[in-house]
This record gives C-alpha cells, sequence and structure tokens, in this order.
C-alpha cells in the first residue's frame, strides 16, 4: 500500500491535518465591536441566568460599571441582603408564639422537639399548670444507667449514691477475697454511676 495514498490517510487514527468542521466563534455583542466574544456578562437583576457575550476588553468595561443593586432603595437593598441569608426561601418563627395557632393541634409535633425552644403542646401544657418539681426527660443511656444500678428513673440523689457504694462493696475484687469474677459488673457499675453524675442526677 502506498504511505502517500488518500485512502490510507483518512483510516489512519491520527489524521496528518484536524478535519473536524470548525465553528464560528459568536460575535461580540457590544455595539459596533466585531471581535469574537469569549467572555460572558451578567444582563441583569430581572434577567436572571442570561447574560451578555463580550470580547474580553468590553467584558472588563461593562463589569467595571455593573451593579446589580442599580434602581433599588436603600430599604430593598436591605431587604434583599437579610433574605440572601436564608437563600431567599421563606422561614418561620420558633418559639412559643411562632407558630402558635398550628401548634394547638395534637399530631403537629408528635415528638416533642419544639419543647427545647420553649414551644409546642407540652411547653404550653407546663406555662399553664406549673407543677411543684418539673420532670426532667430521660434519655436511653440514662435510663439503661438507672437499670445497671437497679434503680428506678425517679431516684433522689441520695439514693443513687447510696446504690452506688452498696453495689461497689459487693462487686469489688477486694471484698471478694480477691475474685476478679464481677469485674466487669463493677466497670459498668462505675460507669453508670459516674454517667449520671455528669448528667446531674446526683
Amino acid at each position: 500500500m502506498k504511505f502517500d495514498s488518500p485512502l490510507f490517510n483518512r483510516i489512519r487514527v491520527k489524521p496528518e491535518e484536524d478535519r473536524t468542521p470548525k465553528r464560528g466563534a459568536p460575535v461580540c455583542e457590544w455595539k459596533g465591536c466585531a471581535h469574537e466574544a469569549t467572555h460572558r456578562a451578567p444582563k441583569g437583576r430581572d434577567a436572571e441566568h442570561e447574560y451578555w457575550r463580550f470580547c474580553l476588553e468590553h467584558t472588563r468595561e461593562y463589569n467595571s460599571t455593573y451593579n446589580y443593586f442599580a434602581g433599588m432603595s436603600d430599604a430593598a437593598v436591605a431587604r434583599y441582603q437579610k433574605d440572601a441569608v436564608t437563600g431567599h426561601r421563606p422561614t418561620w418563627k420558633m418559639g412559643l408564639n411562632g407558630n402558635a395557632d398550628r401548634l394547638e393541634h395534637p399530631g403537629v409535633d408528635p415528638f416533642d422537639v419544639l419543647r427545647e425552644f420553649g414551644a409546642g403542646p407540652s411547653a404550653r401544657m407546663r406555662h399553664q399548670e406549673k407543677p411543684a418539681q418539673e420532670a426532667r426527660p430521660v434519655r436511653n443511656a440514662e435510663r439503661k444507667a438507672f437499670d445497671t444500678l437497679d434503680l428506678e428513673i425517679d431516684a433522689s440523689p441520695a439514693d443513687i449514691k447510696a446504690r452506688f457504694k452498696e453495689l461497689v462493696k459487693r462487686h469489688h475484687p477486694d471484698a471478694n477475697g480477691g475474685d476478679r469474677s464481677s469485674e466487669d459488673r463493677l466497670v459498668e457499675i462505675i460507669q453508670a454511676y459516674n454517667y449520671l453524675k455528669s448528667a446531674k442526677f446526683c
């Protein structure tokens, strides 16, 4: 086969000349400019995601005078900046009076999440009738710690300390003649007591 054949040149992996069709680049949209439009510039506040196509020189000139807030009052600019904090999405107030009408109905806050913010049905009940001793929520880890110490959740700090001392004496190797078989149980008791202590139960 001849290497200078036009057929051979057509089937080569890399032809000698680039045969991909060239697209004509857009022309700069600046009035009177015939240069190639290589850059984009935003059209303005009311034309989001729309751009002018300019050459580099006219893009620089356009950007030097571009003002997104042109024509807006100071109050409108301040309102826009405030909305920009939340990504211009609507927000609702949280708290006792923020959504009072929605929180009157049961099932709006089934997990009682809004209690932390002083809102929700349970918080409203607490505001209406103040019990002598306010019950605190008990987490699963706290419940497990009480179970480890064989105590009820409403045990007083004195009861917790007394039970801790009693269990430590019962399971400590020194009290069992050096027997270390219940050492794991002792570790659990100490951890449970320390957790309740850090959670301000005692």
